[in-house]
């Protein structure tokens, strides 16, 4: 059966449609025609392999094929897009054409995945009987890309819920990051929805402020906006075994309320408490000193002189940003970071390839799939350890050595003529052990004559100043691009399960683990999105695993409610499995490289932040509920 959304009836003016496709990727143009017509001419032309994020356009193909398929793209579309002759490529299908528009071979496991991915498979949770009179109610805290994505399920399934914000607006990090140059580090064609209508995005990968709109656009699309509590904090959750609900204490300006909820969801994620360093004399400092999270309104860099504590992603956008505004900018660097650079990553979306995308269906699906693929899963493998290789404490195999001389070539020619600036800015762990940056403009900002980077941790600040071993030096503000505390996530909301313990007692010290990376045992009815060994350290977009982990919740309510199960709690043995093979695939990988410091371990060494499989692995794992790994109580009288 043909998905009525791939058509679109609107006849577009000729020179419209000749420009957008003179503009058009011509790999996802490509597979467009091939689904229009089902002409199986089309399967012979060859695009070249290209792994670089923005790949050229025209797909390495001869100039006369091009020209052939932008004309039969024109024959097709120039009345309106026509109902696909294909229209919902089965699985072989789909490795057949992934392969085709990438020039290499895609793994057959892929093709279930992509085809929900890109909506030719339905990715909906349906109830599998009547649907129940009493639906659990559930209440969720934070309203950001996961708390908006799951209220946006649970809607339509008209079950229960609330959701607890404690900002005045959605959007999580989002919302609360507003520094100069904040914006993705992934193609915001992939930084989005699967089943959300395109947004207009204005780059490839865009600012805050563009996002920003597309989760308000969201709120509206989904309907949740009404469902959301703003300006209100939890200040802790108790599960009462008596009535099997969770007691959630909250405060707002009208003062403390309790409220009871069937199921509590944390999707309060990773990046949402500022890491503030403890700095003799901080508080001391008469200008403006904040963390990147809370850069204050209307606030004039012109002229002053700034310090810039941190050399992380953050401190790469906001000194990329300011650096030619300010009269001076100093840059403490604890330890150096590997970017990377990705050409053409803010230019401008044409006005013709923004038109292909808005108005032709199948067009915007396959390009979504090529941003998806090409940040994807593609690096993993080259992120394992070989045993046998020679230099391990510069890089891990042939190819993460490869990846290493690459960018040393590249500071060396962005810093050409800077010794000393070069030697500072090459790390010596390998690349990807901490998280890989992009350079949006960092070292063209490092050669300014008024940018001085000091590769030092600073030790101390006064009331006009930094001090970074002995030296002291003169700012009029004080930006801390310090990064955030990363091992509480739920934690923070002061947790309280069924045995009376904490669930920051569970994961002390700084140890935070759980099943999927949403469930503890313990903890009955208390999912948490984006938690532990859910962040992305080898590519792909946050958004995937929001979908992934919210079909999941689901799946497990509608389960519940089919079995009678009052409670659902993970065993402690499948925990305990799950989190044994997370450790023990870590092992393997660049982030248990000695010698680095990164956010994705704990002080321990244990890596605890990111996952450690492929995308294709966790969409598995979480495609359907596996109840062997729960115990709960049932309901009475069942």
């Amino acid at each position: 059966m043909v998905d009525a959304s791939l058509q679109n009836s609107a006849r577009p003016d000729p020179g419209l449609l000749r420009a957008a496709l003179a503009d058009a990727d011509l790999r996802a143009l490509l597979l467009t025609v091939y689904q229009l017509t089902g002409e199986a001419e089309w399967l012979r032309l060859r695009p070249t392999r290209d792994t670089r994020i923005l790949a050229p356009e025209d797909a390495g193909l001869p100039p006369a094929e091009q020209a052939q398929l932008r004309e039969r793209a024109f024959e097709l579309l120039r009345d309106g897009v026509p109902e696909p002759v294909i229209g919902a490529p089965d699985d072989a299908a789909m490795v057949q054409l992934m392969t085709l528009a990438l020039g290499e071979r895609v793994p057959s496991e892929y093709a279930p995945m992509m085809r929900e991915e890109l909506g030719f498979a339905s990715r909906r949770v349906h109830w599998l009987a009547a649907e129940p009179a009493q639906k659990p109610s559930v209440l969720i805290v934070g309203a950001g890309v996961n708390g908006l994505l799951l209220g946006a399920q649970l809607k339509r399934l008209n079950i229960p819920f609330q959701i607890i914000e404690k900002n005045a607006e959605i959007g999580g990090t989002w919302y609360e990051n507003r520094y100069p140059g904040c914006g993705v580090d992934t193609p915001n064609h992939a930084y989005s929805f699967s089943f959300t209508k395109p947004f207009p995005w204005e780059r490839y990968f865009t600012t805050r402020d563009q996002i920003f709109a597309y989760l308000l656009r969201c709120a509206e699309e989904f309907g949740v906006r009404e469902y959301i509590r703003f300006n209100c904090n939890v200040e802790r959750c108790d599960w009462q075994e008596a009535n099997r609900s969770w007691q959630v204490t909250v405060r707002d300006s009208a003062g403390t309320q309790t409220l009871t909820a069937d199921h509590l969801v944390s999707a309060v994620g990773h990046f949402n408490a500022p890491a503030v360093p403890d700095l003799p004399g901080l508080a001391s400092f008469r200008g403006p000193a904040f963390h990147t999270a809370r850069w204050p309104e209307a606030l004039d860099l012109r002229g002053k002189r700034v310090a810039v504590v941190g050399s992380g992603a953050s401190s790469m956008q906001i000194v990329s940003a300011i650096a030619e505004e300010v009269a001076a900018l100093t840059i403490y660097q604890r330890t150096p970071q590997w970017a990377r650079p990705i050409p053409r990553c803010r230019d401008q979306i044409s006005t013709g390839a923004q038109w292909l995308l808005a108005e032709v269906p199948l067009y915007a699906r396959w390009f979504r799939f090529l941003m998806f693929w090409r940040y994807g899963d593609g690096l993993l493998p080259f992120l394992e350890q070989d045993p046998g290789w020679p230099e391990p404490e510069r890089s891990l195999n042939r190819v993460n050595d490869k990846h290493r001389r690459e960018m040393e070539d590249y500071i060396a020619e962005q810093l050409d003529g800077h010794e000393e600036l070069i030697r500072a800015c090459t790390p010596s762990y390998p690349p990807y052990a901490k998280r890989m940056l992009i350079d949006f403009g960092w070292y063209r900002a490092l050669r300014l004559p008024h940018v001085e980077l000091v590769p030092q941790a600073v030790t101390a600040v006064t009331p006009d100043a930094v001090v970074a071993g002995d030296e002291v030096r003169e700012a009029d503000v004080l930006i801390l691009a310090t990064g955030f505390d990363m091992t509480s996530m739920a934690s923070r909301l002061n947790v309280t399960g069924r045995t009376g313990a904490t669930l920051a007692e569970r994961w002390a010290p700084d140890d935070p683990k759980a099943y999927l990376g949403m469930h503890v045992p313990d903890f009955p009815n208390f999912t948490m999105l984006l938690g532990p060994s859910n962040g992305l350290g080898h590519g792909g977009s946050a958004m995937f695993i929001a979908e992934c982990q919210a079909r999941y919740v689901c799946r497990m309510l509608q389960g519940q409610l089919e079995q009678g199960r009052a409670t659902v709690e993970v065993t402690a043995e499948a925990h305990d499995r799950f989190v044994a093979a997370v450790d023990a695939a870590h092992d393997r990988l660049i982030w248990k490289h000695p010698g680095v410091s990164t956010y994705y371990r704990n002080d321990s060494g244990r890596v605890f932040s990111i996952l450690p499989w492929r995308l294709v692995d966790f969409w598995s794992m979480t495609r359907e509920v596996d109840w062997g790994d729960y115990q709960g109580a049932a309901n009475a009288g069942i």
